[in-house]
């Protein structure tokens, strides 16, 4: 039996299982059912938003907020150069240009500092990401894109319920996303969420998600029938996983307690060794309530995070790089990405590790992947 401690695992207990056997005794697996009601209902509460609409994906909240904003060819969206692909392919893929931006030193989140040098007259939209559930300085992105007249998305995927300056994050622009994939801190193995704060985009935004239909309005007794009136595509949540999702939202608070004591622990015996091995640890800036989604480390160099990750699986831990430039990718250097472009960007791609952290760690688990990464010595 392999004894490795895994990177991640997602845990599903109690009420998250008894709501699904509900949902398919009951009848409607289907999406638009009640686990879907009750679950958006958390969400749109939790955010003070006017809503939160399921979707298949996190990927797809994205294209549905690209389809929003009416892109036409030549606009632009500024997205940060480190994050995953879909933060980019979804405003490529309706219609919009990608325009890269660097990161901040301390938490990898977008550079607000950045923002005039890559910001052109064709630029229409912000989608900033809250990396590791913490967050670029949103209270001073938010009131540049009010000042400059363009549209701030956030992709909150790593940050559910996370908060900052006293606001949840994915509050700060008009519209935000979530994720529910295996490796977030709730999940329904696959899924997302449109949050919308923006009222006005709430009609739409049910018309996109259900085929381009109105057929929301129907349900709710405001049309006698429902008819195709726009563009769209089928990205409603399955009641099934609703469901597994709203047993998951029902434990929040216990999932938190586990993550954040894990996060507490490693930042803690982690400490003096980074300090005496030049590596750096995460950075939690005031007034940020991160959701403690990863922990993750940067080694001196490259070379130096090969030797880590080898080291800790010969030691029995899984640890992982994450997110590699977009800038530097074969589609990035088509939309005119060239290395050195993003400094902060390409040192993250080169040296980034994340620990495990899941809910199925133990105690003993965690010090064992403490003892192991303190084992590590840099090179010279």
């Amino acid at each position: 039996m392999d004894q490795t401690i895994r990177f991640n695992r997602a845990v599903f207990e109690g009420r998250d299982l008894e709501y699904l056997r509900e949902a398919i005794a009951g009848g409607h697996v289907s999406g638009g059912g009640p686990f879907t009601s009750a679950a958006e209902r958390v969400l749109s509460d939790g955010h003070d938003a006017s809503a939160a609409l399921l979707t298949t994906s996190c990927t797809h909240a994205l294209e549905m907020s690209a389809l929003l904003l009416n892109l036409e060819p030549a606009d632009e969206v500024i997205v940060p150069a480190y994050t995953f692909v879909s933060t980019a392919s979804a405003f490529l893929l309706r219609g919009g240009r990608p325009v890269f931006s660097d990161v901040s030193e301390d938490t990898l989140n977008l550079d607000v500092d950045m923002l005039d040098r890559v910001r052109t007259a064709r630029t229409r939209a912000v989608c900033t990401v809250n990396y590791a559930g913490i967050g670029a300085d949103l209270e001073r992105l938010s009131a540049y894109c009010r000042a400059e007249g363009l549209t701030l998305i956030e992709d909150n995927a790593h940050g559910l319920f996370g908060r900052q300056a006293g606001k949840p994050l994915g509050t700060f622009g008009s519209l935000s996303t979530l994720s529910f994939h295996e490796t977030k801190n709730v999940t329904c193995g696959e899924g997302g969420a449109l949050v919308v704060n923006d009222a006005s985009l709430v009609e739409r935004a049910e018309i996109l998600r259900d085929k381009g239909t109105d057929r929301s309005r129907f349900f709710r007794g405001e049309v006698d029938r429902y008819t195709w009136v726009d563009v769209g595509s089928s990205w409603v949540l399955s009641d099934m996983l609703a469901g597994m999702l709203l047993g998951q939202l029902e434990r929040f608070e216990e999932i938190q307690h586990r993550r954040h004591r894990i996060w507490a622990r490693y930042n803690e015996g982690l400490a003096d060794w980074a300090t005496r091995e030049g590596i750096r640890l995460p950075t939690i800036p005031d007034g940020v309530e991160h959701t403690a989604h990863l922990f993750h480390l940067r080694t001196r160099s490259g070379a130096d995070r090969d030797r880590f990750i080898a080291l800790l699986k010969e030691r029995g831990v899984h640890a992982v790089f994450h997110y590699q430039p977009l800038h530097l990718s074969s589609v990035g250097r088509q939309l005119g990405g060239q290395p050195g472009q993003f400094p902060v960007t390409e040192d993250a791609g080169d040296t980034l590790v994340r620990l495990p952290l899941h809910g199925a760690l133990t105690e003993t688990d965690v010090e064992t992947v403490i003892e192991a990464v303190t084992a590590f010595r840099s090179g010279s």
